[in-house]
């Protein structure tokens, strides 16, 4: 592998710090899904949704001096099940964040909702309080897929969800899931064309990965086989290209400007303020980048220091972190893109840019650079031409 000799003093020198987010993180939900390897936790009683709310003022506040004079560019309460939060503590929340940051006026701000957690009411009681966007985690409208999933809304709810959320807002995403236990490519299908009916602006696919500390991962159904899986991702991509559909990041799929920019601030390796129990996050100075975790326990976080981990990243570990990001997206980005995010110069990665491009895993020219439809199918392999030197 090509070295990146790149830990020295005033390595990284940013001209301008990017965009920043607020990641917002409410960890509690019904009951925790087998595949779930999220920072989420089963609700047992009343939730302690003012004694959350103000604990979070407070990680806001002990957060102001490395963010200060920044302004907010978008929003996204994301969980664990976020929409089981009452409308008001909602409106609590997004009141509270206007009142210590500066919010664009036109900021995104999206609520995660599950199908089995609200009702016509609750959207409108969403959309009242600040929420513009809503993202529903769906996942499939097949009942046997449902229940192998361990979802607790039914094919009927999501439906009905799908329906009250369209009447509130204008901008809706809808997440499904592929390649699950025994499904067949043909119950792939049907379930995009569902969605495909609904005409929802925004919809992510995901394919089911069984990842570590899940109950899948302990107990790990029988998912269908590696090919019939790329058939089914090939499948998803087809038919929500034909419904006319931007294929624009691996998993991201919108209508003509409905993309979602929250996370594209992501993927362009844009700076994100992460406040609630387990959230993570990134802040960019004018000579590094650092990230910062906060406590995963609900409890722990609810105590007085919930700042557990914060890490300058290493000036050679940049590159990576932004290639891990960057190049899901379907176009790619502007190479001027990576000095202004990493604050390194492009000359840093240029052997291994070349040693991508010869696999025919990447392709660049004189403004961008992009993977490849080999690339983005053999994502892993791309990135890998970029880790650090161990």
């Amino acid at each position: 592998m090509i070295p990146l000799a790149l830990d020295r003093p005033g390595a990284v020198k940013l001209a301008a710090l990017p965009p920043l987010a607020l990641y917002v993180h409410i960890p509690w939900c019904v009951r925790k899904c087998p595949y779930c390897d999220f920072n989420s936790h089963e609700r047992t009683g009343a939730l302690p949704e003012q004694e959350y709310l103000n604990r979070l003022m407070l990680d806001i506040e002990a957060s102001l001096p490395s963010v200060w004079g920044r302004r907010i560019s978008s929003v996204f309460i994301g969980g664990g099940t976020p929409s089981l939060f009452s409308p008001r503590s909602i409106d609590t929340l997004l009141s509270g964040v206007r009142a210590r940051l500066t919010l664009d006026p036109d900021a995104e701000i999206t609520l995660e909702a599950n199908p089995g957690t609200v009702e016509a009411a609750r959207f409108r009681g969403f959309r009242s309080a600040g929420v513009n966007r809503i993202s529903i985690g769906v996942q499939s409208f097949d009942p046997r897929m449902l229940s192998a999933l361990g979802r607790i809304h039914s094919a009927d709810e999501a439906r009905r969800a799908i329906d009250a959320a369209l009447v509130s807002f204008d901008n809706v995403n809808i997440d499904l899931m592929y390649a699950l236990p025994s499904q067949s490519a043909a119950m792939a299908q049907a379930d995009f064309e569902v969605a495909l009916r609904f005409g929802v602006p925004h919809v992510s696919a995901y394919q089911l990965t069984i990842e570590p500390n899940t109950v899948f991962w302990s107990k790990p159904p029988q998912l269908p086989e590696h090919d019939l899986a790329a058939d089914m991702q090939l499948a998803v991509e087809a038919s929500l290209a034909a419904g006319g559909y931007q294929h624009y990041e691996t998993s991201a799929f919108a209508r003509p400007g409905q993309r979602c920019r929250h996370n594209l601030n992501y993927w362009e390796f844009g700076d994100y303020l992460g406040i609630g129990a387990g959230a993570h996050g990134k802040l960019s100075f004018p000579d590094r980048v650092t990230r910062h975790a906060r406590a995963k326990q609900p409890n722990e976080y609810m105590k007085a220091n919930a700042l557990v981990e914060q890490n300058v990243v290493p000036a050679a570990e940049l590159p990576f972190e932004f290639m891990l990001n960057a190049l899901r997206l379907v176009d790619g980005f502007e190479v001027q893109l990576f000095s202004q995010r990493t604050g390194l110069p492009i000359s840093a990665v240029e052997a291994r840019l070349a040693e991508a491009e010869t696999k025919g895993l990447l392709e660049r020219d004189w403004k961008r650079i992009r993977p490849t439809e080999r690339g983005r199918h053999f994502l892993n392999e791309l990135l890998a031409a970029f880790l650090p030197d161990r």
